[in-house]
Parts: structure tokens; sequence; C-alpha cells
């Protein structure tokens, strides 16, 4: 079997330095019974959590705070466990690789499951949301697979900085759902949930035009006889 080469790691989001110091400083100090199958299983189970709290605040919309507190536990669990293989040097990349990003899928189909069903968003804005995300998931993933880079943040935005917005805007919505836009009332989270699918989707046409026009050059054919 050839052997495995990793990707460049490309994350230029606005907290990345401090957030490696951070998550460096958690993986010199985790306990020794804890490894990164731990956490990546934490990452998933607050996902769904959080996915269900966004259900519950149908009914309790204090349930939205909690949806917070598990979006802290994803954080916890999904950015540490592949910093703990490192400083322990116990990866496995192939495997670490997959496990996290399906992982990731599964957790954002959650979530906005739980969204769609909270009422606060509607269900064709949770499912374009959706239908963006695992397309643009899709197009890093086969990039890493091709090119050997590995994109984790765009526009200085990456997951961490996501999750922050996602966090205030639950607080926001406690306060004012609805919110008026060009004379016409909507609710907060379909106008934040529709100005995300359409920057992944411009995310989109730009790394496959890039991705693809590369990829030409690298691998011209020769000139016919």
């Amino acid at each position: 079997m050839a052997e495995f080469q990793n990707a460049t790691r490309m994350l230029t989001s606005v907290l990345a330095p401090a957030e490696k110091r951070t998550l460096v400083w958690l993986a010199e100090r985790m306990p020794k019974a804890i490894n990164s199958d731990h956490l990546t299983a934490l990452a998933l189970v607050a996902m769904a959590a959080a996915g269900a709290f966004y259900a519950m605040s149908r009914v309790w919309p204090p349930a939205l705070i909690l949806v917070n507190v598990m979006l802290i536990i994803n954080w916890f669990g999904d950015s540490l466990d592949g910093t703990l293989a490192r400083v322990r040097n116990r990866q496995r990349p192939r495997y670490g690789f997959y496990v996290d990003h399906i992982v990731d899928c599964i957790g954002a189909t959650f979530l906005l499951v739980g969204l769609a069903v909270s009422g606060y968003m509607h269900f064709t804005v949770a499912l374009a949301l959706l239908i963006a995300y695992l397309l643009v998931s899709a197009e890093v993933y086969l990039a890493t697979y091709t090119r050997h880079t590995f994109t984790l943040s765009y526009f200085k935005l990456g997951p961490t900085e996501l999750r922050i917005l996602l966090a205030l805007a639950n607080v926001a919505v406690l306060v004012k759902p609805v919110v008026t836009l060009f004379g016409q009332r909507a609710l907060l989270f379909d106008v934040a949930g529709v100005a995300g699918a359409i920057g992944l989707v411009i995310v989109l046409v730009k790394s496959v035009a890039a991705n693809t026009r590369a990829l030409y050059g690298e691998e011209r054919l020769p000139d016919p006889e």
C-alpha cells in the first residue's frame, strides 16, 4: 500500500492562532484515559443534543440557551480530537479524517433538522442551508484528495467563528425572533439561513472554479502525434 500523504491544512480564520494555542494547552492537560475517539463521540452527541434542544425550543424557548451549551461542548470535542492525537503522536490520518468529517456531516444534519422543527426557521430554508453545507463539504473533501490541500475557513470564518455567530443568533432570537427587512416581516433565522446558504453557494462556485482550473492545468493531455 502506498504511503498516505497528509494534506496541508489551510486555516486562516480570525480566531485560529489563539484557538490553536488553547487547544494545545488543553491537549497537554487531558487525562490519559481520554482519547481522540472519545472526543469525536462527544462532539457528535453534543450536536445531536443541540438539534433536540432546537426542537424543544418550539414549546420552551429557553432551550435555545441549552443549544449554546451544546455548541461549546461540540467545539471542545470536535476541535480537540485531532490536536490531542498530534500532541500525543497517536495519529491515524485516514481513519481520523474520515471519522471526524463524516461526524461533522451527520452533526450538521441533526442541527438543521432540529432548527427546522423548532419553528424558528422554515423547513425549506433549513433544507437549502443543509444542501449547501453538504455540497461545500463534498467539494472540500474532494479537493483534499485531489490537491492535498484541506481548506477549513473561507472569508476569515471557520467552524469556531460560525459556532459563535450561531450562538449569538440564538440569544437574539430569544429576544426578537421576527425582524423587518425591506418592509417585510421575516423570521430572523430565515434571514440568516438564506444569507448563509447564499454565502455557501458563492464559496462552492469559487472553489469549484479554482480547483477545476488548477487540476486542468496540472493534468494537461499530451499533444496528439
